[in-house]
């Protein structure tokens, strides 16, 4: 009978591999980083070849650990997702994570229409500006906003974006805002999520992107922070009506023009290709497409 490798060696190469570094991979396996080069020293032994190059304080693989790393992943990813599998299987944990400004604007005053009908789900919820990756992170399902590529997953549209303008109509009155060519003696509002105030310049004020960048602005790094400036008369907001949908129906913010810039972007629901959701998840998958449609309307 063949004997097996070490088995916690293979987690502290997996975690080596996929960090490029002992001490990442300590803080992600909760020991320290000799310790993980122990159990790496051991494998190589076993093996009989080495799976690094060491330097100071860098690591690089070898063509040897590289190439044993590629066919020992895959399954080592299936044990990971067996065994997580089989521990929720009959729990109610959900997990679902989604970009912050949209957990703010549109997913919190919602939640608890969902935790009403399903008073049993643990709802989990992170909100992150970067991916939830599903291989690594704690994630059933995620909302991003994107083009809608992604082989890897399974997706399905939420909704379709378009870039619209927004201000408070005090603002709106005090810099007469009739026509987007207005625009040339406001504060424009710009947020990394929409970053289309150049587009929509250009087609509906004709306004160049020489001409844009003499304009005033503000940058903000989350919608929330540039939609909240706008509300407080500070300036024009170029957003997604799903995060500005509280503001309008309170009539704290008004669309001055018409003008709506369509987007190969919108929300969409993902999660890992072919995956099987637990009933709990499967039930949020529903109320989230259910929600969105009526949002949409």
């Amino acid at each position: 009978m063949k004997t097996s490798p070490p088995l916690k060696a293979l987690l502290c190469f997996d975690a080596a591999m996929r960090l490029n570094s002992f001490s990442l991979a300590a803080d992600e396996l909760s020991v320290t980083p000799g310790a993980v080069g122990q159990q790496i020293r051991n494998l190589e032994q076993w093996l009989g070849v080495a799976l690094f190059t060491r330097q100071i304080r860098q690591i690089q693989p070898t063509p040897d650990g590289q190439a044993y790393w590629s066919q020992i992943q895959p399954s080592l990813l299936q044990i990971i997702n067996a065994s997580h599998a089989l521990r929720d299987r009959h729990n109610n944990n959900v997990w679902l994570n989604m970009p912050p400004s949209l957990a703010a604007k549109w997913f919190a005053r919602r939640m608890a229409g969902f935790l009403e009908n399903h008073p049993s789900v643990a709802l989990h919820l992170s909100s992150s500006t970067t991916l939830a990756d599903f291989s690594s992170e704690r994630v059933d399902l995620a909302i991003r906003h994107f083009d809608g590529h992604a082989p890897e997953l399974d997706v399905e549209l939420l909704h379709q974006d378009n870039a619209r303008v927004y201000c408070s109509p005090a603002y709106a009155e005090q810099h007469g805002l009739n026509s987007p060519g207005d625009l040339r003696r406001a504060t424009l509002l710009h947020n990394t999520l929409h970053p289309n105030w150049p587009d929509w310049l250009q087609r509906f004020a004709g306004i160049g992107e020489q001409e844009g960048r003499n304009i005033p602005g503000i940058h903000f790094d989350q919608s929330l922070m540039a939609i909240e400036a706008a509300r407080r008369n500070q300036g024009v907001v170029i957003t997604s009506e799903w995060l500005t949908q509280e503001e309008v129906a309170s009539g704290a913010l008004i669309e001055p023009f018409e003008q709506r810039l369509p987007l190969s972007k919108g929300y969409y629901l993902v999660q890992p290709k072919h995956s099987i959701l637990r009933p709990t998840v499967q039930a949020l998958k529903v109320w989230l497409m259910g929600e969105a449609r009526d949002a949409s309307k």
